[in-house]
């Protein structure tokens, strides 16, 4: 499954299903001989039962109606101050937060009815049955090591690609840390890398390393018709857990972005609901760039009963994120060799879906965005920390979530078919909302059925 509803408000998605889009059909290397195997993304992770709300508000969560929650629900107590009166940075984020509370409460709604409609989201279907994995990610680590090691010289840019998996199953000799490297193969592939075992998707690319190594990526000599970025936004949350190194926003002008994009691509970044940041990217970020900001979206996080993961008007933190989207338009003088869809993108739309348990892991967008920039558009992603099958990523965790330990593997014969391979069309269907005028723009493609 990937996308189950799609309507005027935007997409209701199964996010663990875009997993195993990319996953399902492996080949596994094991000593040099080779095996098939099925791997499915554990679903004990996207098992997100219980809001976040009070205690009073169970009754009403219970009863899995939305407006009910939120209009029985009392926002938690805030913490004591010192100073009664807000701060301009709260003032900003409530004055936000009132501009887009209805379009987020009754998108929210329309989707989650529709999806509950043809059986989603009726609350948790998988029980985990096996204790929760912790795998301690230390690819920062490895990339902090690898700047002792040199870096691929100008004249050595035709050798800065290899293939993933060399003759006989090999991948000792790979070089993730300074040179692309692609998985050229029409099946997903369970390696050994760095002594652990990754599931790499089909035609996938990428680049592990962080700002001071990437300019492999530059020489990859290819330009991009879309990019999406999840920078590590700073904040005081990130700071006391040191889950991952942040960055200033101000190092995120460094990105090559203008030597990646083709002209016309579209340019797609995860936003915290801090005003500061959304400020940053709308005004600075992207005309730095060159981009043109188009729309913005929000990325909306529900339980498997279709309820808000937080309440929507809580003080602290809210149950949705923003993703801004621009189109890069490059100077006049810049060869125009556009070979992308120039679809208009509709503001407001919202994207809904079960978030991971896993700290950082969004949705694939994949299924998403493809109305806008075609199902043949080459894809880049930043500070990935995951793979998608044909896609380049870069990140110094860009393998994070590709670990087995996230998987359940399971052999296969030869001659199976894998049922989610063929298109499901009947019961997912468009909402009635999607007969509206503004769908009408858009290219017909198969994302609106199960895939």
């Amino acid at each position: 499954m990937a996308v189950l509803v799609r309507s005027g408000c935007g997409w209701l998605l199964d996010s663990a299903g875009l997993v195993d889009r990319g996953c399902s059909r492996c080949v596994r290397w094991t000593d040099e001989r080779k095996t098939r195997v099925r791997c499915r993304f554990k679903r004990q992770w996207f098992e997100i039962i219980k809001s976040h709300y009070s205690v009073k508000g169970s009754a009403a969560a219970d009863r899995g109606n939305t407006e009910e929650l939120q209009r029985v629900n009392k926002p938690p107590k805030k913490r004591k101050r010192r100073h009664s009166e807000l701060n301009q940075g709260e003032i900003d984020s409530q004055h936000f937060h009132e501009k887009i509370r209805s379009v987020i409460l009754e998108g929210t709604k329309s989707l989650v009815d529709s999806a509950q409609l043809l059986g989603y989201l009726k609350g948790a279907t998988d029980k985990a049955t096996e204790p929760t994995p912790l795998h301690e990610c230390g690819l920062a680590a490895l990339c902090e090591m690898a700047k002792e090691l040199p870096l691929v010289d100008d004249e050595e840019q035709e050798e800065s690609v290899h293939s993933l998996v060399a003759e006989g199953g090999c991948t000792s000799q790979l070089d993730l840390f300074s040179r692309v490297t692609e998985n050229r193969t029409d099946w997903a592939t369970v390696v050994t890398l760095m002594g652990e075992e990754y599931v790499i998707p089909p035609h996938t690319a990428f680049l592990l390393s962080d700002f001071t190594r990437i300019q492999p990526l530059v020489h990859y000599e290819k330009k991009f018709d879309l990019i999406v970025m999840d920078p590590p936004w700073e904040n005081k949350s990130v700071k006391r857990s040191r889950r991952y190194n942040s960055l200033p926003s101000s190092q995120l002008k460094r990105l090559p972005v203008p030597q990646l994009a083709s002209p016309n691509c579209l340019v797609v970044t995860w936003v915290t609901n801090r005003p500061s940041h959304l400020r940053f990217v709308r005004d600075e970020l992207y005309p730095h760039w060159g981009i043109e900001v188009i729309a913005q979206w929000f990325w909306v996080k529900v339980t498997t009963s279709g309820e808000f993961v937080f309440p929507l008007d809580s003080p602290h933190k809210k149950p949705y994120e923003v993703l801004v989207l621009g189109r890069y338009r490059p100077s006049a003088d810049t060869p125009r060799r556009c070979k992308i869809l120039n679809v208009p993108v509709d503001d407001c739309r919202l994207i809904v879906s079960v978030p991971s348990a896993l700290h950082s892991q969004k949705p694939s967008l994949s299924e998403v965005l493809k109305l806008y920039v075609g199902a043949k558009a080459t894809c880049l992603e930043l500070f990935a920390r995951s793979l998608q099958p044909g896609w380049t990523s870069w990140g110094n965790e860009v393998l994070k979530f590709q670990h087995l330990s996230y998987f359940t593997v399971t052999p296969t014969d030869d001659d199976q078919v894998d049922i989610s391979d063929k298109v499901c069309t009947d019961k997912v269907r468009d909402s009635p909302a999607s007969n509206s005028p503004r769908e009408s723009s858009l290219p017909h493609h198969s994302s609106t059925t199960v895939d």
